[in-house]
């Protein structure tokens, strides 16, 4: 396919070429090459006319890719790594001088854990880049477009999210309360405590078992569940001053607790239950240097929160 797609072509069509198919969409691909949307469109056409294939085809809203394309794509990835090594060429990202945006997708909980170390990390290395986060929905795990949209994707793993995967950090769940809450003991709750207490639950869409559901159900307790919310991070909000529970991840209670003087952070009856988060990008991203320098600050933030080095937990490519 190499010899096909190079003989007769323009090779300054290569590299829109390949960050088109990678991106399937054109102002994303263009934004990644810092090109213009016109001058993205006028090689999407001329690229069109060479392969007298679309490439490219609206779906809705968005693009997707056509059968052609989808089969293009790894040649075009390994012409583009065979040319860089046949003429020695450098990265063409350099991240001193890019002013390139990246689209991150994460939770709430995510965004208050890692933030300060991410933002801190990528204005040292790469002051024109910036960060596009947004929120990680209750449709995210089904979605067709979550890794053609983003360039990582910040979730638990273990949710059957799609595209390969990276750890960043591991958090323990405890549980949170007023501290006027009467049921409150010596500082610490029962089995039994919880079974009779009302709770705040964090819900994350249909069919989702966390691991608190889990461990709830393997000790055949039924919860009452007062309240629903979409996330980790209200929680602490709206069991302050009610006698509601919560089981959240401890980064996230160690800030709650800073916040607010009447909330408390209690040890789990149960027993410790882990959260492992980590980060989900499609596999032809690897293929970029932009895209490895980024997963590269993303490794150093999980040095950064799992100072024990932890390792071996997670899916990784």
């Amino acid at each position: 396919m190499t010899t096909t797609l190079l003989g007769g072509a323009d090779l300054n069509l290569l590299v829109p070429l390949k960050a088109l198919l990678e991106e399937g969409n054109v102002t994303r691909a263009g934004h990644r090459l810092e090109l213009s949307q016109p001058a993205m469109s006028a090689a999407l056409a001329r690229l069109r006319r060479r392969f007298d294939d679309e490439l490219l085809v609206r779906a809705g809203r968005d693009y997707e890719l056509t059968p052609f394309a989808r089969d293009l794509l790894p040649d075009v990835q390994h012409a583009v790594r065979l040319l860089g090594q046949a003429l020695h060429l450098e990265d063409e990202f350099d991240p001193a001088t890019s002013s390139r945006t990246f689209q991150l997708t994460m939770s709430d909980y995510a965004i208050a854990v890692m933030h300060q170390s991410l933002v801190r990390l990528v204005e040292a290395e790469a002051p024109g880049v910036r960060l596009s986060i947004g929120h990680l929905s209750a449709d995210s795990r089904s979605s067709d477009r979550l890794l053609l949209d983003n360039d990582a994707v910040i979730a638990p793993l273990g949710f059957g999210f799609p595209g390969l995967s990276r750890p960043l950090w591991r958090d323990r769940m405890v549980v949170l309360a007023d501290a006027h809450n009467p049921r409150i003991a010596d500082g610490a709750l029962t089995m039994d405590d919880l079974a009779r207490l009302p709770h705040a639950v964090a819900s994350f869409g249909p069919g989702v078992l966390t691991p608190v559901d889990r461990v709830f159900g393997e000790h055949g307790m039924e919860r009452h569940i007062a309240l629903h919310v979409f996330g980790y991070l209200p929680l602490p909000f709206v069991i302050e001053g009610t006698d509601m529970v919560a089981v959240v991840p401890e980064r996230l209670a160690r800030i709650a607790t800073r916040a607010s003087g009447s909330v408390v952070t209690l040890e789990p009856p149960f027993g410790t239950v882990l959260l492992p988060e980590g980060y989900w990008f499609a596999p032809n991203r690897l293929s970029d240097p932009a895209h490895r320098w980024l997963f590269g600050r993303l490794d150093a933030v999980s040095a950064e929160l799992s100072p024990d080095g932890v390792e071996g937990w997670g899916d990784t490519p």
